[in-house]
């Protein structure tokens, strides 16, 4: 089973940036898509930023700019999420998930949190 640690949440004022990280330890991330989620109080979980086991293509919740940018190193079974310009909208728990395409193997991390606030 693989299983998933955030890190790299916290305080961070309007404007700021935060890189999470998402460290897999197990049989290796190699084989698996990786997406990180948000969930703010009061809604629901959304996917913010997804790559594939290559890394060779991602997906945004956001479209039309690079405030975050989702990158991988399955070298190092790693995962991070490079945050910019962030806004309170933007503060949330941030889970990161791994899925094998086509199959029922995936893992959900504890989550992160973030809070953006002055």
């Amino acid at each position: 089973q693989l299983r998933l640690v955030e890190s790299g949440g916290g305080l961070v004022q309007p404007g700021g940036s935060l890189t999470l990280s998402c460290v897999a330890s197990g049989p290796g991330i190699r084989d698996y898509a990786i997406t990180w989620f948000r969930q703010a109080p009061g809604k629901e979980r959304e996917g913010v930023a997804c790559i594939r086991a290559r890394g060779d293509s991602t997906d945004y919740l956001e479209r039309g700019g690079e405030r975050i940018i989702i990158s991988r190193d399955n070298a190092k079974d790693t995962v991070t999420l490079q945050m910019n310009n962030l806004g309170p909208e933007d503060s949330a728990i941030y889970y990161c998930h791994a899925r094998i395409v086509g199959t029922s193997v995936s893992s959900w991390g504890q989550g992160t949190q973030v809070t953006v606030s002055s």
